[in-house]
């Protein structure tokens, strides 16, 4: 079974986004927190299941694209551990944020 790792981005985008959330409405960071893992999971699971944004970074970055809501995972897939690269909301300029190559 495939399993996943967090990126110092990713994990500090997460730690981000709960708390933002959280400032607000601290059970609707809960279900956002729980939301993410359970998709870091079933991504693990099926590392087939993003898409590639060409209109977001190079192909030859070797990110997919998982959407949560309003936020967008990117994670780089693997055989026997997927790497989850960031945790971005939408709204931002992703590909500003992911200009360089991600990792």
């Amino acid at each position: 079974m495939t399993s996943y790792i967090l990126s110092p981005d990713a994990r500090r985008d997460a730690v981000d986004l709960v708390e933002y959330i959280g400032a607000d409405n601290e059970a609707a960071a809960f279900r956002v927190r729980d939301r993410l893992f359970a998709a870091f999971d079933r991504l693990a699971e099926q590392p087939g299941l993003g898409h590639v944004r060409d209109d977001l970074i190079r192909r030859d970055a070797g990110v997919r694209f998982w959407p949560i809501g309003t936020y967008l995972v990117v994670y780089r897939p693997a055989v026997n551990e997927i790497q989850i690269v960031r945790v971005l909301s939408g709204y931002r300029d992703v590909a500003a944020i992911l200009g360089a190559a991600p990792g």
